[in-house]
């Protein structure tokens, strides 16, 4: 490593969030003699682009952030993934405390119940499977790692938003595939909704405005939304 960058300032971003996105800008900005590195899990195939560095791929667990961290003279961490993407959030603090790095957490607040809304709050996904009522049509708007788990409703019609197209086929006895990014706006997602005939929602409470459009559709089309709540 040579001797200047290890006195220049290494922001590590844990990132894959718009937040997360637009903070690399902010830094790439306000900081030119920085070296700013956002990192992403590597779900998304052509993720949007981002200023700064970018590494895609996971670290190996608790010790391979921490020597990631120690090996690119990082001088600060910051943890601005999916409110639930547990398990790197956790690693993050272990490996900021083997590596002596200050960590910054910025996750976002959870979405708040507003007067309209039609909330089913349930705890677990499992859960949120089991409060779909017979016969719904629902928009699964969750990540594709967690969309197996509804196979067994095969009473229900799913809509599934991925933003890149599976690369084997989806397990859902009976289903439509959209592709695209969520829309930005409230009128966007309520034409996706009335298009496909939606009943109710499947989500979880990530916050943040990147994806609130379809709770705003929803609380104006009077439809469900079977929330699923953080962990406490």
């Amino acid at each position: 490593m040579p001797a200047d960058s290890q006195s220049r300032e290494t922001i590590l971003i844990l990132g894959g969030t718009a937040e997360a996105a637009k903070l690399a800008s902010q830094l790439v900005a306000a900081k030119p003699g920085a070296r700013i590195i956002t990192s992403l899990a590597g779900r998304t195939r052509e993720p949007a682009p981002l200023e700064g560095e970018v590494r895609s791929g996971g670290f190996g667990g608790v010790e391979g952030l921490a020597s990631y961290l120690q090996e690119n003279c990082v001088t600060r961490l910051i943890d601005a993934t999916h409110p639930f993407a547990r398990q790197i959030s956790a690693n993050a603090i272990d490996a900021c405390k083997l590596a002596g790095v200050p960590l910054e957490i910025r996750t976002r607040t959870p979405w708040v119940r507003q007067q309209g809304d039609n909330w089913i709050e349930v705890e677990t996904l499992e859960q949120a499977r089991d409060a779909i009522p017979p016969r719904a049509r629902v928009l699964l708007a969750l990540g594709s790692q967690h969309i197996g788990l509804f196979a067994s409703r095969d009473d229900v019609h799913f809509v599934v938003r991925m933003i890149d197209l599976p690369e084997t086929p989806l397990e859902l006895p009976d289903h439509a595939l959209v592709l695209g990014r969520p829309g930005d706006s409230a009128a966007v997602e309520t034409l996706l909704l009335i298009a496909h005939s939606i009943s109710h929602i499947v989500c979880r409470n990530s916050g943040g405005k990147a994806s609130y459009a379809k709770i705003e559709a929803a609380r104006q089309l009077g439809l469900p939304v079977i929330m699923v709540g953080r962990e406490v």
